[in-house]
């Protein structure tokens, strides 16, 4: 009995080999094929081949997996019931045996390495293939009739597995290692797969870094206003920062104070701002992005669950999501990260920076609900506006606020220590400068209340995500803008 053992083990490998044929077969393309053809391998040509016709290997790898499962079951059935006679416990421990079997050897594992190894499975399944195809006549083309009409288009096109996203990305994948891609383009592929996956709210400029004009002021405060901070396009308010009346532009207000030089300093912004487009934060980035090609909108306000203004969001945020971070002339970014140690134990960060991307640069775990930036944790640990040298323990890290900025005086950097374990292992403690920043008023429905701008402007917002030049200490007054 024990050559039968030995046969259904073999049969059972077999019907592995045929699950990671199907699967590398399914994965390649036949631009992956093309490439093989231009290198010297023997196995570029059979592999061609059979890219060529796939649904007609596929249906004979179906048939010898059927074959080889059943007639391993089979085997197993009757070395048990030789050992253990005819008996029902018999059966149950052949189909348990069985199901094990297939599900590991013909079912997870040759998958698994069907999409890994997909080029050396491909082209050892394609050497063996071509030939027994060819020996078994019109016996393929026979099974792939009966398939088809059996079940319409499950066999015909048997390409449509590797059109899912899975199969895609590894296709991507395949590319970049037979270099016919570049590094960067497989990047950017991947990110136009997680563009559908990304929501507004991950990529908007948020609404404490906006700029806001009243609609009130005058087309020259207005335009010191967009010189100033260097955007083109800019947010208009009516009552507060929760009613967004429309978006002025600098081109409209260059184009009418050149024309209308007499009223430049008494027509006001409303007078020529364009409607506002809004859009919920929790909307997919990609159907935004269709939106506003179709409506030719460069800036859209994102408006919370309350009703409230969360922030704005550009075409350029989007397609920096797709190619990167993209600079111009005028960006003057800091760096997100500037370790000031060769040992890693001390950075200086920006106040935006993510609480998960700092709890990853020092390998710690920070539990935080209800805040997403450095700036945000270090408010929520004191309970209040953090100014110019507060102190807050958080997940043995000291984190100190270093510089403010803006208007508003928000904090800019933060310097980040990792601190001894005798201090680490005290609760997390917090100090402020006397004299410190007043707490953040909170309305009805528990959201922080953003503070009323001074008349002229507030944070930041425009067509490119750029860090106001008026939010600088020191920024000249020109007695334009009456927000000074």
């Amino acid at each position: 009995m024990a050559w039968l053992l030995v046969a259904a083990l073999a049969l059972i490998l077999l019907a592995g080999w045929c699950t990671s044929a199907e699967t590398a077969l399914l994965r390649l393309s036949r631009a992956g094929a093309k490439e093989l053809g231009r290198s010297a391998t023997p196995a570029a040509t059979p592999l061609q081949a059979v890219l060529a016709e796939v649904p007609r290997y596929l249906s004979v790898l179906l048939l010898v997996k059927v074959a080889g499962e059943i007639s391993a079951t089979v085997l197993t059935t009757a070395v048990l019931v030789h050992f253990l006679g005819l008996h029902w416990r018999t059966f149950v421990i052949a189909a348990v045996v069985m199901i094990v079997a297939s599900y590991l050897i013909t079912g997870a594992v040759p998958r698994s390495i069907g999409r890994h190894y997909a080029v050396r499975v491909a082209s050892s399944a394609a050497t063996v293939l071509r030939p027994v195809v060819v020996a078994l006549g019109p016996i393929p083309g026979f099974l792939l009739a009966t398939g088809s009409a059996l079940t319409p288009g499950s066999l015909h096109d048997g390409s449509a597995g590797s059109e899912s996203e899975e199969d895609l990305r590894g296709l991507v994948d395949l590319l970049e290692q037979r270099q016919i891609i570049e590094p960067d383009e497989r990047a950017m592929i991947h990110s136009v797969f997680e563009l559908g996956d990304t929501i507004v709210r991950e990529v908007m400029v948020p609404r404490t870094d906006m700029v806001f004009v009243e609609r009130g002021k005058t087309l020259r405060q207005a335009l010191s206003l967009a010189l100033r901070s260097g955007f083109s396009r800019i947010p208009v308010i009516g009552e507060n920062l929760d009613d967004v009346v429309g978006i002025v532009y600098l081109k409209d207000l260059v184009t009418r104070s050149y024309e209308h030089r007499e009223g430049e300093s008494v027509e006001t912004v409303q007078t020529i701002m364009r409607p506002a487009t809004f859009a919920p934060e929790s909307k997919p980035v990609d159907d935004l992005l269709r939106e506003m090609q179709a409506k030719r909108v460069h800036l859209v306000i994102v408006i919370d669950e309350y009703g409230g203004t969360a922030g704005l969001v550009t075409i350029e945020d989007i397609l920096e999501e797709i190619v990167g971070e993209i600079t111009d002339e005028y960006d003057r970014e800091r760096p997100p990260v500037e370790w000031l140690d060769e040992d890693h134990q001390q950075a200086r960060v920006i106040a935006r920076l993510p609480v998960e991307e700092l709890a990853e640069l020092f390998g710690v775990t920070i539990e935080a609900e209800d805040v997403e930036t450095v700036g945000g944790l270090l408010a929520q640990r004191l309970g209040r506006v953090p100014i110019a040298g507060s102190v807050a323990t958080v997940a043995g890290l000291r984190l100190t606020a270093e510089s403010l900025a803006g208007r508003r005086n928000r904090i800019g950097t933060v310097t980040v220590e990792r601190v001894g374990q005798a201090e680490a292992a005290k609760p997390d403690s917090t100090s402020q400068p006397q004299g410190g920043g007043q707490a953040p008023h909170r309305n009805g429905n528990g959201k922080r209340e953003n503070a009323q701008p001074a008349p002229g402007h507030g944070g930041k917002a425009a067509a490119d995500s750029r860090p106001a030049a008026s939010s600088a200490p020191g920024a000249p007054d020109d007695g334009l803008d009456s927000a000074r």
